[in-house]
């Protein structure tokens, strides 16, 4: 259940935010830039995750249960997220993003942590617990458009499986995700404080700061080329979420399809977690995030080559999605709850998440805004200004970057790590 209403909170917003904030005034939308937009998502993500080692794991390393301070940051980014629905010029719509993202990012972290602290066999029970996760993403993510979206719904035999009238102000009202989102997560805040197991703080370490002893895991090898590979893994995987909302209504879909198109990662993604700890114990962590970075090349080469006509190929290129976050980012989470010592276990998942939450998306921010000038071109006709995406140069260069990653994996990790014997014979 913490699993489920975590993405969930996530999955509701973020594949739909870039739409509302970049869809014209008329319309609904908000009006912003690409670049404005690029910065919302990317910067206010990067900010709170620079602060969730301080503000998260050290917190619930040394001075708080880490289910009751879950519960706080949830309530408090739930307060935050329903307040950016009201607002509509970029300067409070920004700093309202930042803040949120300074409460919303150490939960994902803890959550993280709290399950390796009180499961018997992470290694083996992780990789399941972790798909409700991508479930709520599903649910929350397809659910939202669907039916908010549309009207006169009806069931249909293929996915969506629902189908319906466009409603015509969706523009709209794609910002009351924000609404839902913001609901969902403060009454997921109280239930975790209500009803998670207590993960109190270790107050007997032999250091007080638990996060400078998680940023010296950087000495070890395996870490610091995991982190470094995770930083272009990171800044793709946040590009993602800026584009592909608008690249899926460039190949001809529905608005109101978005969101089910996207969760087909998503379904994939159950897949590849139920399978993870197997994939861990023969082949080893080395591996398995070579195989994840391959995975966004790939599919960010499919997308390079998909035009209005081959539009059915994005749903074939969608479930790659399981491989790039099962392997890549889960994979990766264990392999830090595995390097890192019990006592800073919070303060180490956050430090990880400094790169793929924080650094990452800042150097993204200025990434998109870069892809605008390579990749778009404008036009000034009597009708105004043009803008034309040329697709397949912004997704090659994504295809490249995932590329690099896998080669800094695959060169440089070391010794392939497995996991514990006793997880090798559960697998």
């Amino acid at each position: 259940m913490m699993m489920f209403l975590q993405y969930a909170v996530w999955g509701a917003w973020l594949p739909y935010l870039a739409k509302y904030l970049t869809g014209p005034v008329a319309e609904g939308g908000l009006g912003f830039t690409n670049g404005q937009m690029g910065w919302i998502i990317g910067m206010a993500a990067s900010i709170g995750a620079a602060s969730a080692p301080f503000l998260g794991g050290q917190i619930a390393d040394r001075f708080m249960n880490a289910e009751k301070y879950l519960g706080i940051l949830l309530i408090l980014g739930g307060m935050v997220k329903l307040s950016t629905y009201y607002v509509k010029d970029y300067n409070t719509f920004l700093l309202l993003s930042i803040l949120y993202s300074i409460t919303y990012m150490p939960t994902l972290s803890l959550t993280n942590s709290i399950a390796f602290a009180n499961l018997r066999s992470p290694e083996k029970q992780f990789p399941p617990v972790r798909t409700w996760g991508t479930i709520g993403w599903i649910v929350a993510s397809t659910l939202f458009p669907l039916i908010w979206l549309q009207t006169n719904l009806q069931g249909t035999v293929l996915p969506p499986f629902v189908e319906g009238t466009p409603k015509p102000n969706a523009t709209h009202l794609w910002g009351d995700c924000l609404r839902v989102s913001g609901a969902i997560s403060i009454l997921y805040g109280l239930w975790a404080m209500l009803f998670l197991p207590k993960t109190p703080p270790t107050h007997s370490a032999k250091s007080p700061f638990a996060v400078f002893e998680a940023f010296s895991l950087l000495k070890r090898r395996g870490f610091l080329v995991a982190t470094i590979a995770a930083l272009p893994i990171s800044m793709i995987h946040q590009v993602y979420f800026m584009r592909t909302a608008n690249f899926i209504t460039y190949l001809g879909f529905a608005d109101a399809h978005v969101g089910a198109i996207m969760s087909i990662g998503q379904y994939a993604e159950i897949i590849v977690l139920a399978v993870l700890g197997l994939f861990l114990s023969r082949i080893g962590f080395r591996w398995v995030l070579t195989l994840g970075a391959l995975s966004f090349a790939a599919r960010y080469a499919i997308f390079a080559m998909l035009t209005p006509e081959t539009k059915h190929l994005m749903l074939a290129a969608m479930t790659l999605h399981g491989l790039c976050y099962g392997f890549f980012f889960a994979g990766a989470y264990v392999f830090v709850e595995k390097v890192a010592p019990k006592d800073i276990r919070h303060s180490a998942q956050t430090v990880f998440g400094i790169i793929i939450l924080g650094l990452g998306p800042v150097l993204a921010g200025l990434y998109n805004q870069w892809l605008d000038s390579y990749a778009i071109t404008s036009t000034t006709g009597v009708d105004g200004v043009t803008t034309v995406t040329n697709w397949p140069r912004l997704w090659f260069v994504q295809a490249a970057l995932g590329l690099a990653s896998a080669l800094i994996v695959a060169l440089f990790f070391g010794p392939s790590l497995r996991t514990e014997p006793s997880a090798r014979a559960a697998a």
